[in-house]
This record gives C-alpha cells, structure tokens and sequence, in this order.
C-alpha cells in the first residue's frame, strides 16, 4: 500500500436506540468516539415488520402530505 494515502482505521462506540452500545472498527470520527444512532435494525419497519412508525423530525413527510393532500392517494 502507498504511504500516507489511506484514511485513519480505529476503533468507536455505536449506540443503538434502545440504548446499548457495541465497539467497532471504521474511518467515521476519531478514536473513541460515540455514533448515536436514530434509526437502527430494532426501530426501523423493514427490519421489525412494519410495527413502528419512523419519526419525522424535519417535517419532511408532513410537508410532502400536504403538497399531495389532493391527488387521491
């Protein structure tokens, strides 16, 4: 490999949304930081079978609901 052309391989803390957390390797951050994440494999409706419901925290989908309140979907 060349010298100095790869980014920095280390270790950081996951945590998922019900609060547990695991150690992985990635390019992400800097050693020793913490992903929190919003969406994982226990809280998203592929994953889970559709049970719950995504947040919509930047009011994407309301906007979206209301541009197309009237096309009958």
């Amino acid at each position: 490999m060349k010298a100095d052309i790869h980014p920095d391989y280390h270790t950081i803390t996951v945590k998922m949304t019900d609060g547990t957390e695991y150690q992985t390797r990635t390019t992400w951050g800097a050693e020793g930081d913490t992903m929190t994440l919003d969406i994982d494999p226990t809280s998203h409706p592929a994953w889970n079978g559709g049970s719950s419901r995504l947040m919509d925290t930047g009011g994407r989908v309301s906007k979206f609901k209301n541009k197309y309140a009237g096309l009958g979907f």
